[in-house]
């Protein structure tokens, strides 16, 4: 049985919203379960802290429907800064008012003003229109008194959310004496605010759920933006977990090996037993996955009238929402397609899709572990995929459905026809998606976690 070491654990999430954020918020909290039941928190899992400024009500309705899913393992395990920022007299708690240095807001700036339950003022973010790197800025936070008037600053986001975590930890190491503590961090913009933490008995571990590089997506291709300035604090963090060898390999011979790099998959437990080709229905493919340009759900579109001429009764139901919904449903239509391809919304329930469909479609054009396809193959629903970064390649290589060219409409119209026309391909891959559930075992994956943990509170602090 897997056993972590004796420490204090968070996890860090932006936001989590439920319905919202996919695949990645169902990562985080699955990781989340699973270290709960290798017995960290005495069998309650890990911190989750958050630091999206919704109102506290918004908040205990996201707790409480991840509750009511099974998703974590108690609604006080999930925490939000701007739920604490306040004080219950008004005004900001004791740790921001402590953090606030003498100041005031900059004139020159519109400001967000978040208040308590009551209407009274807490914090006033800056709003830094049309800069993508608005959150590392510096620009004064006003922190507000018990009287509603600005008591101070904290010189920008990064300020106010360090004063935020210190002040978690230090309430943790009250309670239970100087213990090292843990920091999983899932977000690139946490990251980069949180990689100047000089506490000496903090670790922090920082996990990659999505893709570094710009079109093509090719090892050489250019960085995306957003994550040239994260390479050059990526060596201070203690360690990186990447979902796949493909990208860390990537990562490793562009950037150089600091020493931290490590592949971490999500876990996926797998299916008690696999579903029998009977008792799905002949012919139904499904997508589940957000309705935005990067997944190119319109390329599957098209490609099913080619799919009708040879199996007249596929159909391909569309599970998730997102921008592109009213565009694809017009493509639908144009592509005279409705009575075969429909858009059936967010689903509560993809285990029954899965166990239902006789493939699992994906057209991304690029994907960080892809989870859909882990999801569909330990279920056995043979997966169509393009041949993209990262991770469908990890993920087929030893079969269990079919990789097509990126891009490549009829080709991917014909491996679908290949996939749910042919009943003895369909089983053999089926068979094979299965078998491949055991690279993504929970166990597995718990106990590399664990000692990747391990193997960073021997060693010095990176910030040191």
């Amino acid at each position: 049985m897997t056993t972590f070491p004796d420490a204090e654990y968070l996890i860090l999430s932006s936001r989590l919203i439920p319905d919202h954020d996919g695949g990645y918020a169902m990562a985080i909290l699955s990781r989340a379960r699973q270290m709960a039941a290798a017995g960290v928190g005495g069998g309650r899992g890990p911190l989750i802290l958050t630091f999206d400024p919704g109102t506290p009500a918004d908040h205990a309705r996201h707790r409480r429907a991840f509750d009511e899913r099974d998703l974590i393992t108690g609604t006080d395990r999930m925490r939000n800064l701007f739920d604490e920022a306040s004080a219950r007299s008004g005004g900001a708690a004791g740790w921001l008012l402590e953090a606030a240095e003498p100041g005031d807001p900059d004139p020159a700036l519109e400001y967000r003003r978040i208040a308590d339950a009551e209407g009274r003022p807490v914090v006033g973010l800056p709003v830094i229109h049309g800069d993508p790197d608005w959150h590392i800025t510096t620009a004064p936070v006003a922190v507000y008194g018990h009287d509603g008037h600005v008591a101070g600053v904290v010189a920008g986001f990064g300020a106010l959310y360090r004063a935020w975590l210190a002040a978690v930890v230090a309430g943790l190491r009250a309670d239970d004496g100087d213990k090292p503590v843990v920091v999983i961090c899932e977000s690139r913009q946490l990251g980069e605010l949180i990689a100047g933490w000089g506490d000496p008995g903090v670790r922090l571990i920082h996990s990659i759920h999505t893709i570094h590089l710009e079109p093509p997506h090719t090892p050489d291709a250019p960085l995306n933006p957003l994550w040239t300035r994260w390479f050059t604090l990526a060596e201070r963090f203690d360690a990186v977990l990447w979902l796949s060898e493909a990208q860390r390999s990537d990562v490793i011979e562009r950037f150089g090996d600091e020493g931290v790099h490590l592949v971490i998959p999500a876990g996926v437990p797998a299916a008690s037993t696999v579903v029998p080709g009977a008792d799905r229905v002949p012919g139904r493919v499904v997508m589940l996955n957000r309705l935005a340009p990067g997944k190119r759900v319109d390329h599957a579109i098209r490609a099913f009238r080619a799919v009708l001429a040879a199996v007249p009764h596929a159909t391909l139901d569309i599970y998730g929402g997102g921008a592109e919904r009213d565009a694809l449903q017009r493509l639908i239509e144009d592509e005279g397609l409705t009575a075969h391809v429909v858009l059936r919304g967010i689903t509560g329930e993809p285990v029954r899709v899965l166990d239902a469909a006789s493939a699992f479609l994906t057209t991304s054009a690029f994907e960080g572990q892809a989870l859909a396809i882990v999801e569909a193959m330990v279920r056995g629903t043979p997966v169509i995929a393009y041949d993209v970064p990262y991770g469908p390649r990890d993920h087929l290589a030893n079969g269990g459905g079919v990789l097509v060219p990126n891009g490549d409409e009829a080709a991917l119209a014909a491996a679908i026809v290949r996939v749910i026309a042919d009943p003895e391909e369909h089983a053999r891959l089926s068979r094979e998606a299965a078998q491949m559930a055991r690279r993504v075992d929970p166990d597995r994956v718990t106990e590399a976690l664990a000692q990747a943990v391990e193997d960073v509170l021997a060693a010095p602090s990176r910030r040191a």
